[in-house]
């Protein structure tokens, strides 16, 4: 009886081990469910970067604005109607040294150190096309 309950543990031990380790067994199969989610993962990030640049290039074959706006942004041209003006910041250096000291205050007037500024409209530049 002893033998035979050894045999019985024996064959039920060969016939797991596939199950558990084989080629099919589990752990090959919660592996390969890791690697699906993973995948899955990349391919949504990857169809999220695709549809982007399908919607670019539709812009590109289709609509020269978005061609324009290339031009003027990554290559830095511009029309031949246009005049290109810089705007820099004044350096440390070319700032005056001596401060400006605010008029005494009027009747109507601002109350010292609060400056006003008061614009003249601009005519209308006119472009020559």
């Amino acid at each position: 009886m002893r033998l035979f309950t050894l045999v019985l543990v024996a064959l039920l031990g060969v016939i797991q081990y596939p199950l558990w380790l084989g080629k099919g067994g589990w752990l090959r199969v919660w592996d390969l469910d890791r690697q699906l989610s993973v995948q899955n993962r990349t391919n949504e990030k990857l169809v999220s970067r695709n549809s982007a640049l399908e919607g670019e290039v539709y812009d590109l074959k289709q609509a020269t604005i978005a061609i324009e706006e290339r031009a003027r942004y990554e290559l830095g041209m511009m029309r031949s109607d246009e005049i290109f003006v810089q705007v820099s910041e004044p350096t440390q250096a070319s700032r005056p040294v001596s401060p400006v000291r605010p008029a005494p205050a009027a009747a109507g007037m601002p109350q010292a150190g609060v400056t006003t500024v008061s614009a003249v409209p601009a005519s209308p530049v006119q472009s020559a096309r």
